[in-house]
């Protein structure tokens, strides 16, 4: 059902990978199959618990009742997912992530990171799962019974090449299993930087060279501050170092980021 060719590029070990496919003439080691890739790249490597597992949409996947398609949708919804990547990550993480797990790519730029962040603030959790895996770019790639996989680390048509740096990013160091909250991207996306790809060491896997920068932020504070401030917007400069902490604390407080700029 699959093939794995490994290959080295910059001294990344990575896979190029036949996509897996649910076929009308599956049998139980198929669909077993199937069912352990879907948990690894929605899940981000994450190991499933007994307890954790959707064994009712398991069985309805067996019986090809649902697609895999619905089952991805069931698992990403579920609150295992919300657990590991919702609640435990900032805004930003969180997106960056739902690109990796539901797209296979990182996000292009900051506008594709803003639109995601409008459709969480408007129509909530639900509304952010579903805008992934009903978009033309997932049926185009992965239709109803293939499982997603990180397809961008080919060369793709209409993609920018930094897509392609963005996933080796999110795919290596302690992003491989998804832990780290940090955001992978963060600089190098909302400021349109190019991503670079540094060899695989001990450290995060990802190096922008950004480390002696500024940047100026925008952000609203929480509802409840506006109502008592009456001012929603504030505006902040910080070293790219003070970056992630800052941004965190500013959607652990209930705010939003507005936009993120490189000071010259």
């Amino acid at each position: 059902m699959d093939k794995l060719t490994k290959s080295t590029i910059l001294g990344i070990d990575t896979f190029e990978v036949n996509p897996l496919e649910l076929r009308p003439n599956a049998t139980e080691e198929d669909v077993q199959m199937i069912i352990r890739a879907v948990y690894k790249q929605i899940l981000g490597n994450q190991y499933v618990m007994e307890s954790n597992r959707l064994l009712s949409a398991e069985s309805q996947l067996r019986n090809q009742e649902i697609s895999v398609r619905r089952f991805v949708r069931q698992v990403a919804q579920s609150g295992l997912y919300q657990s590991l990547f919702f609640k435990s990550n900032n805004q930003y993480r969180f997106i960056e992530l739902n690109y990796k797990h539901l797209l296979g790519r990182a996000p292009q730029d900051q506008k594709e990171i803003s639109q995601h962040v409008q459709i969480y603030n408007e129509q909530g959790y639900e509304a952010e799962i579903d805008s992934y895996i009903d978009s033309k770019e997932y049926n185009d790639n992965f239709g109803e019974w293939i499982v997603p996989y990180p397809y961008s680390i080919n060369s793709q048509i209409g993609f920018k090449n930094n897509t392609f740096n963005g996933i080796f990013s999110l795919l290596g160091g302690p992003a491989t299993n998804d832990t780290d909250s940090r955001s992978q991207l963060l600089s190098s996306v909302a400021n349109n930087l190019p991503t670079s790809i540094k060899l695989q060491t001990r450290g995060n896997g990802a190096n922008y060279g950004n480390t002696g920068k500024s940047f100026h932020i925008v952000y609203s504070t929480s509802k409840a501050a506006a109502r008592l401030n009456r001012l929603s917007m504030k505006e902040r400069t910080i070293k790219y170092t003070q970056m992630s902490s800052f941004v965190q604390s500013i959607h652990r407080s209930g705010g939003n980021i507005i936009s993120i700029t490189e000071q010259t």
